[in-house]
């Protein structure tokens, strides 16, 4: 049986297209692939001693209120970040989120403040920020556009549509608009429990659907998985489509959360988002990754920034910290990743 490499994918490839079930064994191979995650493990571990630091050194740290208030905080970044996932373990990216996610908070913004139920207001939301990364998707996928240089212009024209809309000022969203911000039970608020749906819908798709497995598969070898049948700009679709929408839907929350909108709520979750993503195993090259990784890479973010925002640490300080955090996990993978294959004798 002839089976495709991913760093054979020339003649193979298509040798292995016309054999039944080629499909399917390729994607199962990206797919096993990219459950294997060499920095999770690690991360896991820091994060660990991070919060028993925490806890321990940083009175208030560990209280309830400050554990919701992390939690919420987290929960925006959460939300852009599955999208994000999605573009990069198909071995892309997603920088326009940082517009969109101020995008989506001003038209809902304006929508609801013009008398727009709400309900409709998020989805003319969702629907734009899925236009967006239909735009996306059309430059990369059938122009051919690098996604870096894509969704960096991208980025500059939603960021500048989101200022032109709310016209340079902070306008205010009425509480009635703001629900999605309202506690529920144990002083929950609501969105959180949208944002754990939302990380176990991403989850199924990514390891039980065929779309799921078609996306690690062009993530682990873009020109093998066309060479199996797979319509890669149709997939490109789907991922581009699905991150703006979210990232859409979190500017909706973060609205909800501070009830105003401006043209730069929310803009700093592009490299947020990354980070998360990559803390959590993922790999810049695509083909690995998944949600609980995403969910570990937020959570350790998020803990770094609420324990020194406790402490007062400045917060130019706390970007030095945060740059070094992303770093030295990196780092910490990467080692791993040569350590296993020097115990397997290939090679570094």
């Amino acid at each position: 049986m002839i089976t495709v490499d991913p760093e054979v994918a020339g003649s193979q490839g298509k040798v292995e297209e016309r054999r039944p079930g080629g499909l399917r064994r390729l994607a199962r191979r990206s797919l096993v692939a990219g459950s294997r995650s060499p920095v999770t493990l690690g991360v896991l571990v820091f994060y660990v001693a991070l919060v028993a630091f925490f806890w321990t050194a940083v009175p208030g740290f560990g209280t309830y209120s400050n554990t919701i208030t992390l939690l919420s905080s987290a929960s925006v970044v959460l939300i852009v970040s599955l999208g994000q996932a999605l573009a990069i373990i198909s071995g892309g990216f997603d920088l326009s989120v940082g517009g969109v996610v101020p995008l989506g908070a001003v038209i809902y913004a304006r929508l609801t403040n013009s008398g727009i139920d709400p309900v409709q207001a998020l989805a003319v939301v969702v629907l734009a920020g899925a236009a967006v990364g239909a735009v996306n998707a059309f430059l990369i996928g059938r122009v051919g556009i690098n996604p870096l240089i894509t969704t960096l212009g991208t980025l500059s024209i939603t960021g500048g549509i989101a200022f032109t809309i709310a016209g340079g000022v902070t306008l205010a969203v009425d509480p009635r608009a703001g629900r999605l911000g309202d506690a529920g039970p144990g002083q929950i608020p609501y969105y959180m429990f949208l944002a754990l749906l939302l990380s176990l819908a991403v989850h199924f798709l990514l390891k039980r659907t065929v779309f799921g497995r078609r996306i690690y598969t062009i993530g682990g070898n873009a020109e093998a998985a066309r060479l199996a049948g797979i319509r890669v700009d149709l997939v490109q679709f789907g991922i581009y489509m699905l991150a703006s929408a979210l990232a859409a839907f979190a500017g909706v929350v973060v609205a909800s959360q501070v009830l105003a909108a401006t043209g730069a709520l929310g803009s700093d979750t592009t490299l947020v988002s990354v980070a998360a993503v990559v803390l959590g195993g993922a790999a810049l090259t695509g083909g690995t990754g998944g949600v609980p990784g995403t969910l570990l890479g937020v959570l350790l973010l998020g803990t770094v920034a609420d324990g020194m925002n406790i402490m007062r640490v400045p917060a130019f300080y706390q970007q030095v910290v945060t740059g070094c955090v992303l770093l030295g996990a990196v780092a910490f993978g990467r080692l791993q990743e040569v350590w296993r294959a020097r115990s397997l004798g290939t090679g570094g």
